[in-house]
Parts: C-alpha cells; structure tokens; sequence
C-alpha cells in the first residue's frame, strides 16, 4: 500500500508530534470543570486510537481507493461503514472508562466525556483536517506532475521544431548553391571577363546563406539586401534577355525575419520563368506596414514545360514548412497562375510578436 512505502523517519516523527498535540488538545476538551486528572488523561488516551484508526483508514483507503478514482457511492457507503464503526468504538470508550475507572459512577464522570455527539464529532473533527489536507497537498502534486509532463512535452516539441528546421535550412544549401555554381560554369566556359564580378557577388550571398541562415531571425532589411545581390548576379546571366521591376519600401532595422524566407521565391521565379518575346519579366514587391509584411513575386510564364508538367519550385514545399514551423496560423501564402503570369504572394502578420519565435 501507498501508506507502507511512504513510512520514512522524518514522516514518522511528523506523526508522532502530531498525535502527541491531539491527545494534549483531547484533554484540554475532557477536563474542562473536572479536576479527575486520571480519567482525563486514561479517557484521552483510550480515545486517540481511535481517531488514529479512523484518520489512517479516510487518508489512506477510502479517498484513494475510491474517492480520488471517483468511484463515489462506494466512497459515501464505506465511509457510512466508517461512521458506525467508529461510533462503536467510541461507545466503547466511554463505558470502559466509566466501567474500571469510576465503577459505574456516572456522577463523578467529567462533562464533555459524557457528550457523545460531542465526542463523535471531536474525532472527526480531526480526520477530517487531516484529510482535506491529504487532498490538498494530493492536488498540489498533480498540479506539478501536470506541469512538468506539460513542460516536458513543450521542451520535446521545441526541439523537435528545431530539428526540422535545422533540416529545411539545410536544404537551401545544395539548391541554392547549385543553382548559383551553373551560372558561374557558364561564364567561365566562355572566359567571360564578368567571372570575376559574379565569384565576388556570390561570395557575399555564400557568407549570408552558410552563416546567417542558422540564426532563428535575421533583419528584414538585410534579406531585401541580398535580394538585390541575387537580382544583380541574375541579370549578369540572362544579359538583355531579362526584365525585372523591384519595389520595397523604407523597412526598419529592427523587423527580423526567419533567413532565407524570401530568396527562394525569388530563385524559382528565375529558374522556372518563360522567355515572353524574348524576356524573362519578372517583377518582386515587398513592403510592410503596422507590422505585417506583403511580399509578390511575378514571373512569365507559358504554363507547362515540354513534359506537359507544370513548373513548380524544388523549394516550394520547404518554405511552406518553414513557414508553419516559424508563423503557424500567422501568414498566408498564395500560389496562382493566369496565361503568362504566376504568382506567388506571401502575407506574414505580427512580424514584432515573431521576433522571439
């Protein structure tokens, strides 16, 4: 039983002192207008057992066994059993004392120990702080049990959020990477003199994407920075076959964002854009206002490739992962087509309330 293994010396002692105060608060009761010292003390004495059984039985049988498991019919019928018990046992009491101590003399026998009722409820008086302190110190520990299961829980999805996070970032490495080193081969199979240029624009955004991209948030500011270096290499590229229009807003230092949020939107509208008359248009809007960030991206495009499959992103289904793990139920993100145009716009709001996610 719970009540065996709890049985420490410390506790017992707790208990020791404790009914030592009950029977000294027994005999303050029974000897008020008595002065028969030794009836009172034999009578408090005869009595504390009883309580102790009583008290020992509803703490540790009746209110696990059956109240805390919410079986209460049994609860209320044992505890039924209880009462009459104990009020046998008390019964008991009274006449034994009464019967070797006074020889039947009821006269001389102390006022209060003749009060049953009085009696009966002394002693449950007592089982019963007892036992709404066992209940209450029972809901302090599940209320903390509760709360480290509920701490523990939070802190294995915490990490497991951050693992796959860890994993999506590093998916960006090889695409963006391969994407990039495709460019600079073309360049330098034909020696151009622009090599040079493109190794220097693609040493910056290296450094960004291989160092930046495992911090939690970066400044916005700085993203639209490197947005801009991508455009700028890009258009080394493509040379006059390409038409890109760019439009950001005054965007603070202090609004951060998830890195390399935005870039890849910006690299498949490259890739998987379509020559349009000879062009590759492509047109990219980021602003924010009161904290929420609009960011379109539009390029041409003739719907399917020569496999009859449509163009769709490697990334596509990164950054919407990414994006749940970093603004679950606090952005919208929209993927649409017409004849020549598709689209991607991205709303995220609270960006300030994000910054610690």
């Amino acid at each position: 039983m719970n009540f065996w293994k709890k049985i420490r010396p410390k506790i017992i002692l707790f208990h020791l002192f404790f009914w030592v105060a009950v029977w000294f608060f027994f005999y303050y009761f029974f000897s008020y207008n008595s002065d028969d010292i030794l009836y009172v003390t034999w009578f408090s004495s005869c009595l504390l057992p009883v309580t102790m059984m009583v008290t020992y039985f509803v703490v540790y049988f009746l209110i696990p066994k059956y109240l805390l498991t919410k079986a209460y019919i049994k609860f209320a019928l044992y505890s039924f059993y209880t009462l009459v018990f104990s009020s046998y046992l008390i019964v008991l009491v009274i006449y034994g004392c009464l019967i070797f101590l006074l020889a039947f003399n009821i006269s001389v026998m102390p006022p209060m120990s003749k009060n049953f009722l009085f009696i009966l409820m002394l002693v449950f008086l007592v089982s019963g702080v007892i036992s709404f302190v066992s209940l209450l110190n029972h809901n302090f520990k599940t209320v903390s049990r509760n709360k480290e299961l509920e701490n523990k829980i939070l802190a294995t999805q915490l990490q497991l959020k951050e693992q796959e996070l860890h994993y999506l970032k590093m998916q960006i490495h090889p695409h963006f990477l391969f994407n990039t080193l495709n460019t600079i081969y073309g360049f330098a199979i034909r020696q151009s003199k622009q090599t040079p240029e493109i190794i220097l624009k693609l040493s910056n955004l290296l450094d960004y994407i291989l160092y930046q991209v495992n911090k939690p948030k970066v400044s916005l500011k700085e993203e639209v920075l490197h947005i801009r270096e991508y455009i700028e290499l890009e258009k080394i590229r493509f040379q006059d076959t390409l038409r890109v229009i760019f439009k950001s807003t005054d965007i603070d230092e202090n609004i951060m964002i998830a890195p390399m949020l935005l870039i890849p939107f910006i690299e498949n509208a490259f890739k998987h854009g379509s020559l349009e008359e000879g062009f590759l248009r492509i047109e990219i809007m980021i602003s924010v206002s009161d904290n929420q960030l609009q960011f379109v991206v539009k390029n041409s495009f003739l719907g399917e490739d020569e496999n009859g499959e449509k163009k769709t992103g490697i990334g596509l289904e990164n950054i919407r992962k990414r994006l749940e793990l970093h603004y679950k139920e606090n952005y919208r993100l929209s993927i649409h087509q017409t004849e020549k145009w598709y689209t991607a716009e991205l709303s995220i709001f609270n960006l300030n309330l994000q910054q610690n996610g």
